[in-house]
Formats: structure tokens, C-alpha cells, sequence
């Protein structure tokens, strides 16, 4: 049984998911980016989560995400079940799309960790080797003088939602800044953050005799393809991320005190004490079987 997810109102999050196999399920195409953004929109809307970032990659995503309201599970859940239904529906098959597990998501505790993440998924094609910036990557994904601009008007996509059903014809896809983010110069620091981190790992991938694989050769990769080399495994599955040592023992300490909380109410709701106070963050329990939890 996994450990219970803190889930707080409020809180920042880089969430990523990984298809099944590492198959590139999500390879580039305008149908597919369609989709993800689509469901993205959709996602957002129901459950009054704030966009900031996102990045689809052939066989994984990123995003960064305000929650407003505590409603990430119903988010996570819109978003990856019906991306995955639509995505299938497209190519043609039934299997499980995504990984086994559950989605990563790592609590951002503060400003500097939030931009961290942001250059983060902005970088991550070129991290990995396919494009030699950011904006050359033909997948989904935001730009930084997106934040905070118009939105995005994203057409219902066809092959899966009924055309008379109850998902609108058209969505709205917004970017907007992360709290505490109120001024126009951040972006411009964001954007710099970028082009040197960029430039960093085109130094480091041309000192190695490595090239990028350029956008031709991503869009011809067959959606039943996946890397060729070997994944890590069994390594960390962090929750927080926090350059700054004492907020990140500040926060890893209050989450194990949630969890000691938790376990101690779960075993007297289990034993029949069904009036038993859940801490604040308790979701799961407090959603399907309604139990108390404290305030925040």
C-alpha cells in the first residue's frame, strides 16, 4: 500500500507521467498535440487547477501546476485518463497507456524552486538530446512569453468525445504566473535561466561528441518505439523540492508528522472509531468515506 499523498490548497506542484514500456505514445504530431492540450484545458477547468508550464515529450510529460483547492487528484485524474483514451483511440489500441504506478508529483516550496522547475520542463527536450533549444521541439508544450498572455483557444479533438456529448467544441488553454510572480521582469530572468541552461548542455553534449536528433527524425520515430538505452531504476521518488536545506527539513518533517497522524486515525477508523480526526492534507479518506480533518 502506498504511502497517503499530502494534499494541500495552495500548493505548486511539477507533475510528470510516463507511458507504458517507455513507448513513445505521445510522439509529436498536430493530432496528438491537440489532444494533450485539449485534455489539459479540460483538466484545469474542472478541478480550478492554474497552469504555469507544460512539456509533452514522445513517452512522458511535465507541468507545473498551481492547486488552488486541493482538487489534484481529480485534476491528475481527468487529465491522464482521457489523454490516454483519446491517444489510443487515435492509434488504434487498447492496452494500459500509462506506466505502471501512480504520477510524480513534487511539492515546490518555494519562489527559486518554482523558476528551478520551470527552466526545468522549458529545457527538457534539449536535456534530453532531441533539439538544440526549446522552442525548436515540435511536441506540446508552453514558452516562457506565454505566462501570463492570452489564452489558447484548443478545438475539441475528433476520434473519441461524442460530437453531441457533454465536452464543449472548444476550450480555453490559459498560462498564468505562479503565486507571489506579479511583475513582468521575472519572465525575463525565466527566459535568460533558459538560453544558459541550454547553452550549458549544448557544451556538454558537444564535449561528449553527442548530437542532437533534430525534429525530422523525432517526428518519423514510430509511436511503438522506445529508447534505446537503459532506464534508472530504483531510485529516489522525492515529494518536496527545496534548494534550501532547512525548508526542506522543515517540510520533510511536517509531512512525516502527517503521516504518523494519518496512520494512527486510519487505525482507529479501522478499528471502529469512525468520529476520529484526520490531519489537514488527509484526500483520499476524507473524500470517499467523508471523515473529519482538522483545519488548516
Amino acid at each position: 500500500m502506498s504511502a497517503p499523498r499530502f494534499i494541500a490548497p495552495r500548493t505548486t506542484y511539477l507533475l510528470t507521467r510516463r507511458c507504458f514500456g517507455r513507448q513513445f505514445l505521445l510522439r509529436p504530431s498536430p493530432k496528438i498535440n491537440q489532444i494533450f492540450e485539449f485534455c489539459l484545458a479540460a483538466a484545469a477547468a474542472r478541478a480550478d487547477c492554474q497552469i504555469h508550464a507544460y512539456c509533452v515529450l514522445s513517452n512522458h510529460y511535465h507541468l507545473v501546476v498551481t492547486d488552488l483547492h486541493g482538487n489534484l487528484p481529480v485534476f491528475m485524474h481527468w487529465l491522464n485518463e482521457y489523454v490516454a483514451k483519446c491517444v489510443n483511440a487515435v492509434l488504434g489500441r487498447w492496452e494500459s497507456f500509462w506506466a505502471p504506478g501512480s504520477y510524480s508529483s513534487v511539492a515546490l516550496t518555494d519562489e527559486d524552486d518554482v523558476i528551478a522547475k520551470l527552466v526545468y520542463v522549458f529545457t527538457n527536450p534539449v536535456a534530453a538530446g532531441l533539439v538544440r533549444t526549446h522552442a525548436d521541439w515540435p511536441g506540446a508544450h508552453s514558452r516562457p512569453e506565454q505566462i501570463g498572455g492570452p489564452s489558447k483557444p484548443v478545438s475539441r479533438p475528433e476520434g473519441f468525445f461524442r460530437e453531441k456529448g457533454p465536452v464543449p467544441e472548444s476550450l480555453s488553454l490559459e498560462l498564468v504566473p505562479p503565486p507571489g510572480f506579479t511583475c513582468n521582469a521575472w519572465v525575463s530572468d525565466l527566459q535568460a535561466r533558459i538560453e544558459a541552461r541550454e547553452s550549458e548542455i549544448r557544451a556538454v553534449l558537444g564535449a561528449n561528441g553527442r548530437r542532437f536528433l533534430g525534429r525530422q527524425r523525432v517526428l518519423e520515430q514510430s509511436p511503438w518505439g522506445r529508447p534505446t538505452g537503459a532506464e534508472p531504476r530504483r531510485g529516489l521518488a522525492p515529494r518536496v523540492a527545496a534548494r534550501d536545506k532547512w525548508k526542506r527539513v522543515a517540510v520533510l518533517q511536517r509531512l512525516k508528522a502527517f503521516l504518523n497522524t494519518y496512520r494512527e486515525a486510519l487505525r482507529q477508523f479501522v478499528g471502529g472509531h469512525r468520529t476520529v480526526t484526520f490531519p489537514f492534507g488527509t484526500y483520499a479518506m476524507r473524500v470517499r468515506f467523508g471523515v473529519t480533518c482538522e483545519e488548516s
